[in-house]
């Protein structure tokens, strides 16, 4: 432990940038997404959740590579609060916000993702596959960033960007899945990866649709934001209601493929988590809640501050 991080030294001959550490803080925000990911996911293992070796003996990985992730999502947030107009990276950047750190600053411009490829390269954990994921993190955070960016602006977006962005949104889910099948020496279940996939993206819109209005707030990526931006308040709902539609008729068909025991339980695991957490957590539990679209979003935001 180095003060409240934990670190992994790098080889004596490695540039310090390549140290990977993670906060307290990144450790304890992880710790929900850990939880639902062995709840969640541990089935797809034949593993149960509720057996402290089955979650141990996996745990140091997972937590440190999620942690992590968490950690660079962070700090990738706190670029969405600068002003618009203050280039990315740039010295007026660095700034604008001394708290991020000029190492901080340099690592994510260099290659955030390196100090973890490192340490699952010494564990014989990478894989191609997984190093595609984390690239698709980092095009996750750059398209929050341009698209977030755009909104403030109220400059044009990209829709085919917005539909991307929500799709990538859980490669940190993805990368634990993978992880575990090399943990686990297992060949990977394409079956469930790609249901899981589709169920990642609607659990991402229910969240989406849930947070809406503090994301609008704090300028997060958001799905709704995208489509009235696009598409205007009023064809809005219409259009994701549609999109939401297209995404479960796929889930229901990948559902059917499944093992009728496994698709039992990740059901059931579904209803614990809505009642868990008071927001539906997959497509399988009724009816969505689209909330009234903010048409003037800066209007909101000024409101909200003085409130």
């Amino acid at each position: 432990m180095v003060g409240n991080a934990a670190q992994l030294y790098p080889e004596p001959d490695l540039d310090p940038l390549d140290d990977a550490m993670v906060g307290m803080d990144s450790m304890m925000r992880s710790n929900s997404t850990l939880e639902d990911f062995c709840r969640s996911y541990f089935m797809f293992h034949n593993m149960e959740a509720s057996q402290p070796r089955s979650i141990f003996s996996y745990l140091p990985i997972l937590s440190f590579t999620e942690s992590y992730i968490y950690q660079l999502d962070g700090f990738n947030e706190k670029l969405l609060q600068l002003p618009s107009s203050v280039p990315v990276f740039s010295k007026d950047f660095e700034d604008v916000d001394s708290k991020l750190g000029a190492k901080s600053v340099r690592m994510f411009r260099k290659d955030p993702f390196r100090p973890l490829l490192i340490v699952l390269e010494r564990q014989g954990l990478l894989t191609e596959r997984i190093e595609e994921e984390l690239r698709c993190g980092e095009e996750y955070w750059a398209l929050e960033r341009e698209l977030c960016s755009a909104l403030v602006s109220n400059k044009e977006i990209s829709i085919k960007d917005a539909t991307r962005a929500i799709h990538l949104k859980s490669f940190d889910y993805r990368i634990m899945n993978l992880l575990l099948y090399q943990l686990r020496g297992e060949k990977v279940n394409e079956l469930h990866m790609e249901f899981l996939s589709v169920s990642e993206l609607l659990v991402e819109v229910s969240d989406d649709l849930f947070d809406y209005e503090d994301d609008v707030v704090e300028n997060n990526f958001n799905i709704l934001r995208m489509f009235v931006k696009y598409y205007g308040p009023s064809a809005a709902p219409i259009m994701l209601a549609k999109f939401i539609t297209e995404a479960e008729e796929k889930y229901d068909g990948l559902l059917k493929a499944l093992d009728p025991e496994l698709s039992m339980k990740y059901q059931k695991r579904c209803e614990e988590a809505t009642s868990e957490g008071g927001k539906t957590y997959g497509p399988s539990l009724g009816t969505w809640h689209i909330p009234p679209v903010i048409e003037d979003e800066a209007r909101y935001r000024a409101a909200f501050s003085q409130a």
